[in-house]
């Protein structure tokens, strides 16, 4: 088992702050392995929306939880949204003792009603598998490679780290969207999910889906909003502004995790990965994955005009700019784009991360550095310390 020390504590910080804590992020990425650090599954107090028993204890919602007391835990919430009325209730109760942990594999924007009924009262944390820095030292390659959903990266070897991600996929499919109220049928979605594999990291072009697929343009861009709302997708939104140029305005799209990605291309190996052309897209996204999970900016965007120029990862904090390019080179140089992207956008600094194991400058506010020591670093550090010249390559 791997401790997940971080998450845990900003769980337990958050439930000490409000009444009401979300856990959301997808199936099987370990939210019911913390929900039970916390709460007993034998305990009247947990409640799964997947357990028989437990729907039936809720047969009589307010009847179940009016007596509980402390920290009551009701897993797969998104199956149940009629109850989020009956929790503002419960918990608005005066001197009221109730404290609420709620576990879903769907964002606020599916569970519309949640955040509508609990304004005020709920504090959300987002969260997926595995990351960098939960990990021991040398596995950065294998989380790459297998995404971090915990069946997947503690398999006992690569075949069955595979083949528990396709069978992911298929259930997916198959049986978690159907019940979220989505009818879409599951061969027509699967299709919309195998092509966006193939364009993982790309600008998002509905009509060249829609043909492909012999649907609408609104139709995909409701596969594509309902896939992000699942937290299998991020939209990358882009940046623009006043710059007297043409600017991007289509979001980049992501699979949040490698593994799954690589399941869809059919990639099993770190030898087939490294011969794959998707190579440098999927490693662009699992950096991209890792440093805002890890750094948690304000907000954060991709860059790109019709000239040419183009940043990879735009992350703002307060009134700081932070520029970010991901290169698969050995040792990546400075470039044209780099300095248009450092002027334009008016960065406080730019870090080219690649995987290598040199940290070096290429001006005074660009620097070259590898991942590992990337994901060692402090918020400070990315976003407040001068970059120090070390020299040049």
């Amino acid at each position: 088992m791997i401790a997940r020390t971080a998450l845990l504590a900003s769980l337990k910080s958050a439930l000490a702050r409000s009444p009401a804590v979300a856990l959301l992020g997808p199936r099987q990425s370990g939210k019911t392995t913390l929900a039970r650090m916390l709460v007993s599954p034998d305990a009247e107090n947990y409640f799964d929306l997947e357990s028989p028993d437990s729907l039936r204890r809720l047969d009589d919602p307010d009847t179940a939880l009016a007596p509980l007391r402390g920290l009551v835990v009701i897993d797969e919430v998104q199956r149940r949204p009629e109850l989020f009325p009956i929790l503002r209730v419960l918990i608005d109760r005066p001197r009221s003792k109730l404290k609420l942990l709620l576990l879903g594999s769907a964002s606020p924007a599916l569970l519309r009603q949640a955040s509508e009924s609990l304004a005020g009262r709920l504090e959300i944390i987002q969260t997926g598998g595995f990351t960098a820095p939960e990990l021991a030292s040398g596995q950065l390659g294998r989380l790459w490679l297998r995404g971090g959903f915990p069946r997947a990266f503690l398999a006992s070897n690569e075949e069955r780290s595979f083949a528990w991600r396709r069978q992911f996929a298929r259930t997916f499919l198959e049986q978690d969207i159907p019940q979220l109220g989505v009818r879409i049928p599951a061969p027509q979605l699967e299709r919309f999910w195998t092509m966006l594999a193939h364009v993982h990291g790309g600008i998002w072009n509905a009509a060249q889906i829609a043909s492909s697929l012999g649907v609408s343009q609104p139709t995909v861009r409701s596969y594509l909003d309902l896939l992000t709302s699942a937290y299998m997708l991020r939209q990358l939104q882009p940046w623009h502004e006043n710059l007297g140029k043409r600017q991007v305005k289509s979001p980049k799209v992501y699979f949040r995790d490698p593994g799954l990605l690589h399941a869809l291309l059919g990639i099993r190996t770190r030898v087939e990965l490294l011969s794959n052309p998707k190579i440098g897209a999927s490693w662009e996204g699992f950096v991209i994955e890792q440093l805002l999970a890890k750094f948690a900016p304000d907000s954060a965007y991709f860059w790109a005009t019709h000239q040419g120029a183009e940043l990879d990862l735009l992350m703002l904090r307060g009134a700081r700019r932070i520029g970010v390019e991901i290169k698969r080179s050995d040792a990546p140089g400075k470039t044209k784009s780099m300095e248009i992207a450092m002027s334009d956008l008016k960065l406080n600094r730019l870090w080219v991360i690649y995987p290598g194991k040199r940290r070096y400058a290429l001006s005074d506010k660009i620097l070259a550095v590898p991942i590992n020591n990337v994901l060692a670093m402090s918020d400070r550090e990315i976003f407040e310390l001068p970059v120090r010249s070390r020299g040049n390559p």
